[in-house]
């Protein structure tokens, strides 16, 4: 999953389960990249999780479409894939020579990973020293099955497309929505992206990913136990929510009430990862919670996950590391929400 050297002008592309979105960005002398193309067009759900030829064709057409009409001036792609078909974890290996390193993962990798090693792509990367031994790296590993990359690839190479690196969404989300800053040096940010069918949790520490998860509530189980509860369909359960959301003295509390399983559950999610990292990382604490996707878009929810977890809960910005036009400043944050991912693929670096 690593990318290839040669070419430096590439776009992020990110298919997601309700729409397909690009970002192309180029390098300025500075720290920040400057967004060069962004598109994005909604796509059928069915589509998306379909297997079918004739769905996999469509969501070709599709993406081929969104290029075209984005008349990106290069042909070379970084892939996202969708966090709940990657298995990611942190792990220690002994501080080892450089050649002797990757001997030593793949001794172990047997003993972490969910599936058969010759059936597996795996990737990995020494985020520092571990918390725990002295004498031992820290390590985030993470591994994908061969036929799902082999698929991905297919499809997008079908396109014309050069494909220079796969990563997982988790990546994307912590580079596009932390601002490297010594203000919180040893403290943790909690990422929560909530997505159509599940959601996406990490923990960033001095700007590397620690925890990856994700968790199966999602927007779709939202929208499903206002429909039952309320017995509406679910175009009016999602109006509701969006209007609604988590206000307990609005539409005489009943979305709130209708929401509230779901929303614990999640919390429940949320508060396991922070007590999990705490455990890990001893003394330091989570000081900060971004939250993106749906999280961000549900009235009360992000005050509401502030209060539960007395942590300061801050809206992503997708674009904040981007250089744009201030022209475009209002269209861009309409977006933002949906564009984490996508950025964060398009920042990605050698390094």
């Amino acid at each position: 999953m690593s990318i290839l050297s040669g070419p430096s002008e590439f776009f992020g592309l990110d298919i997601g389960s309700d729409s397909v979105r690009l970002v192309q960005l180029s390098k300025t002398n500075g720290p920040k990249k400057e967004l060069v193309k962004y598109a994005y067009v909604p796509i059928d759900k069915k589509i998306s999780k379909s297997d079918s030829k004739l769905d996999q064709q469509k969501l070709i057409q599709i993406i081929t479409d969104l290029i075209s009409r984005a008349r990106l001036s290069t042909k070379n792609v970084v892939l996202g894939i969708s966090s709940n078909k990657v298995f990611t974890t942190v792990t220690d290996i002994e501080k080892l020579a450089p050649d002797q390193i990757n001997k030593a993962i793949h001794y172990q990798i047997d003993s972490l990973i969910p599936t058969p090693i010759d059936e597996t792509k795996i990737d990995w990367k020494i985020i520092g020293d571990s918390p725990k031994d002295q004498n031992k790296s820290e390590v985030i590993l993470s591994s994908v099955s061969n036929s799902y990359v082999e698929k991905s690839l297919d499809m997008i190479e079908s396109i014309g497309l050069n494909v220079l690196a796969i990563e997982p969404d988790y990546f994307g989300l912590c580079r596009s929505l932390i601002v490297p800053s010594s203000a919180f040096l040893n403290q943790g940010i909690l990422i929560v992206d909530l997505g159509v069918y599940s959601t996406d949790i990490a923990v960033v520490l001095n700007d590397a990913p620690r925890l990856m998860r994700t968790v199966s509530v999602g927007n779709e189980s939202l929208v499903r136990a206002v429909s039952q509860e309320l017995s509406v369909d679910e175009n009016q359960s999602s109006q509701l929510i969006y209007k609604f959301g988590l206000s307990e003295d609005k539409a005489k509390g009943q979305i709130y009430r209708a929401l509230s399983n779901s929303i614990e559950l999640l919390f429940g999610e949320i508060e396991k990862s922070i007590k999990f990292f705490m455990s890990r990382y001893d003394g330091i604490k989570v000081s900060k919670i971004i939250v993106t996707g749906w999280a961000s878009v549900i009235p009360e929810l992000p005050l509401y996950i502030s209060k539960r977890f007395n942590i300061n809960v801050e809206i992503g910005n997708s674009w904040v590391n981007v250089l744009y036009n201030p022209d475009k400043q209002n269209e861009l944050m309409g977006i933002s929400h949906q564009f984490a991912v996508a950025v964060g693929l398009a920042e990605r670096t050698n390094d």
